[in-house]
């Protein structure tokens, strides 16, 4: 049994970033060996599942947002070269030069065994020799995994674990509409709801033209349910307000943003759809799809990126991503109810089988055990 330092953001609610989701699944469903997990000062509490763990209150209170403040990050590295000994230090974060380095040396002056899970991928152009340090590398895909081989990261380094979600269980109809209705959405229109990024690649261009193209009969509502990180997401955001508002659309589109609810309205949605033909700065399986998918959800995708990969077995729908292909799947399943139920029926079987986190963690503790 080994003690596993998980470095990484502070792990405490709210639980809207896919990184603290990831290590939370994995340190509440570890059996052999003891997670230590950071998070902040006065707040273990509100961490509910964490028997087996030990907490550390290394961040503020007062973090917020996505990233952590300058003075909590030196907390952190203060921790790894001064604080107590762990049988292994487990990495999570997008690599990147600066904290790649830091890392490295952390681990160096220590003599730690590391493990790196790449919880988004790294930008293109970066030297992957030099951000992939660890002794081991985790990869959610075979996207990234075939990107890191090509790169010339030797293949005993490299392993594939999926990522997890919690159990999520479906919607009845009668569900559904009562929670439409507190939602403020209708009962009787198909929903589409888009759950991607704003900032990076076409895929709210391409969501918002498949509706555009939709008839007018249908009576369809897109919900944009999108989290605003940066100035530029904002700005982005106000663009597409201002295009939506000049198409004569804002009837037909609801801007969400960032809500507590995201589980109500994926399983109020028809369809969730984010064909976006890249997932820079998104974990590479987008977890906010394969919790679509327990829910008993259809899934539209686009290829070229790792989350086609969860079409594997028909279980989401994978299109290329151009504007009339991606508005033709979308009038598709919103028209063909049997079609879209059945697709459905097998996300959630999909999402059952090789999403589960006993599972995820099981392959991380062999992998401990190889480390350790």
């Amino acid at each position: 049994m080994a003690d596993v330092l998980m470095v990484s953001k502070p792990i405490v609610p709210p639980w809207h970033d896919s990184s603290k989701n990831l290590v939370r699944d994995l340190a509440t469903n570890m059996q052999r060996h003891v997670p230590i997990v950071l998070s902040q000062r006065g707040r273990a509490g509100e961490l509910v599942g964490f028997e087996r763990a030990r907490l550390e209150g290394i961040y503020s209170p007062r973090v917020s947002g996505f990233a952590p403040a300058l003075a909590d990050n030196a907390r952190v590295l203060m921790r790894l070269l001064a604080g107590r000994r762990a049988d292994l230090w487990h990495f999570f974060f997008a690599p990147n030069p600066r904290t790649s380095s830091v890392g490295r040396l952390a681990a160096r002056v220590r003599s730690a065994r590391t493990l790196q899970t790449v919880c988004s991928a790294p930008r293109d152009g970066v030297d992957l020799g030099h951000v992939l340090f660890a002794d081991r590398i985790v990869v959610l895909s075979k996207h990234t995994e075939a990107r890191f081989l090509a790169a010339k990261i030797a293949p005993e380094r490299l392993r594939l674990i999926r990522p997890a979600i919690a159990p999520l269980a479906p919607l009845s109809d009668a569900e559904r509409n009562a929670a439409r209705i507190r939602l403020g959405f209708p009962v009787d229109a198909p929903i589409v709801v888009y759950a991607g990024d704003l900032e990076f690649g076409r895929g709210a261009d391409l969501a918002l033209a498949a509706h555009r193209a939709l008839p007018a009969t249908l009576g369809a509502l897109l919900v944009m349910a999108c989290r605003t990180k940066t100035p530029n997401a904002r700005a982005r955001e106000a663009e597409l307000k201002r295009q939506i508002e000049a198409a004569g659309m804002s009837s037909t589109v609801r801007w969400l943003g960032e809500t507590s609810r995201i589980h109500d309205v994926l399983a109020t949605a028809d369809l969730v759809t984010l064909p976006t033909d890249t997932l820079y700065a998104k974990m590479d399986l987008p977890l906010v799809l394969v919790e679509a998918m327990a829910l008993e959800r259809a899934v539209l995708v686009g290829l070229g990126t790792p989350a086609a990969e969860l079409a594997e077995g028909d279980a989401v729908r994978a299109v290329t991503t151009d504007a009339d292909v991606v508005a033709h799947a979308t009038r598709i399943l919103l028209e063909q109810t049997e079609e879209r139920r059945a697709l459905g029926r097998r996300a959630r079987s999909a999402a059952l089988e090789r999403y589960a986190a006993p599972r995820m963690a099981a392959e991380y503790e062999a992998l401990y055990d190889e480390l350790c």
